[in-house]
């Protein structure tokens, strides 16, 4: 919106061409959405412990957990969700159609997660919605979605699916697109949301992962940029990196008060909408396998699951001590602290091996 403002006298006053550049806007959403959280971060723990917005923990879970986390704050996802949309009213290109398909996911995909936290506070249990309505509700969230994409972004190859080290390998998915864009999207959603069950421990890999996708969207929405990299390049996709760097300031500010021991939790109404909206990311750059790569630990973690529940459904066995994985190493003895900083240090390779993606093609 200010941008937008702001731009709109550049005729006039020739140094507001400064707010042109996608990098500085890109940088100035970082500062923004980390400085809102930072700033209102405090008040926001003190009210929700005051109304006993606090985290119900898993009775099955690791037993220490009823000592330590009992009586946390949850539904912080809000104020991440403030301080990332602060950042884009403000800086951002609303008139760029992919800004509101990310805003929709979003801020839809964080609504679910607060009806989700505000059911297992009412019940003062862990259960929350039932899965199988979530991913429903998720599913027509990104139908709806599917509309915005379609109707108002205007792309030769958006159903192409583009495979890393390969220059020349694509694949158009035709309308198998669809069953592919909810799939990534509610996927990925679904696989932060999974990861995000110690202190600190998704925020960390949200941050790298809209790293690399800011820096993806920047070179994907430039042509000279996409030609030497030899990726597609998307008319307008630059104005991702806004929409990333918004991500990432909004989740360092958060950091603040998640790190060990966390102070509030993102609960589901952060874990979705940030999920949700690096899966719209993915898809709209149209790299959705380097999503996969770069965002490793959270298909790890949903994959523990996964594995976890089919192993026990057929063999009445358990593969891991529990499930997710991060939990698994609880139970063998692991401290929190270990885990949080051996999953981000994999994080970390993860988006790195994401990134030369780029060039080894």
């Amino acid at each position: 919106m200010l941008y937008n403002i702001l731009t709109s006298y550049s005729d006039t006053y020739s140094f507001l061409n400064f707010f042109n550049f996608l990098t500085v806007r890109t940088g100035l959403a970082v500062i923004t959405a980390m400085i809102i959280v930072f700033l209102i971060g405090d008040k926001f723990i003190n009210l929700f412990s005051s109304k006993k917005i606090t985290n119900p923990i898993r009775s099955d879970g690791p037993e220490d957990h009823l000592i330590k986390k009992i009586g946390t704050p949850t539904m912080g996802g809000v104020l991440i969700l403030i301080g990332l949309f602060t950042g884009i009213f403000l800086w951002a290109d609303l008139l760029n159609p992919y800004n509101w398909l990310l805003i929709f996911i979003t801020l839809s995909f964080g609504i679910l997660g607060a009806f989700d936290d505000y059911k297992k506070i009412k019940d003062d249990n862990s259960n929350g919605i039932s899965s199988k309505l979530k991913i429903l509700i998720q599913i027509f969230l990104c139908l709806i979605s599917l509309i915005i994409f379609y109707k108002f972004i205007d792309s030769d190859i958006k159903t192409n699916l583009y495979f890393p080290f390969f220059k020349n390998l694509v694949i158009n998915l035709g309308w198998f697109f669809i069953p592919f864009y909810l799939f990534v999207i509610v996927g990925s959603s679904n696989a932060v949301n999974l990861t995000d069950g110690l202190d600190g421990l998704a925020t960390v890999p949200v941050i790298l992962v809209a790293g690399c996708f800011g820096f993806i969207s920047y070179v994907s929405g430039n042509v000279i940029f996409a030609d030497y990299l030899l990726i597609p390049y998307i008319e307008g996709v630059g104005e991702v990196a806004v929409f990333c760097g918004a991500i990432i300031g909004a989740s360092i500010g958060f950091l603040w008060f998640n790190a060990p021991p966390a102070k509030i939790f993102m609960g589901d109404t952060g874990s979705l909408a940030l999920g949700g909206s690096l899966g719209a990311i993915g898809v709209t750059t149209k790299h959705e396998i380097v999503l996969a790569i770069t965002g490793g630990l959270f298909v790890l973690e949903a994959i523990s699951v996964i594995v976890q529940v089919i192993s026990f459904k057929l063999t009445g066995k358990r593969i891991f001590m529990m499930a997710p994985i991060h939990h698994h190493f609880e139970k063998k003895g692991w401290a929190e602290s270990t885990i949080v900083v051996r999953f981000w240090i994999i994080s970390l390779i993860l988006a790195m091996i994401g990134l030369a993606t780029l060039k080894l093609r």
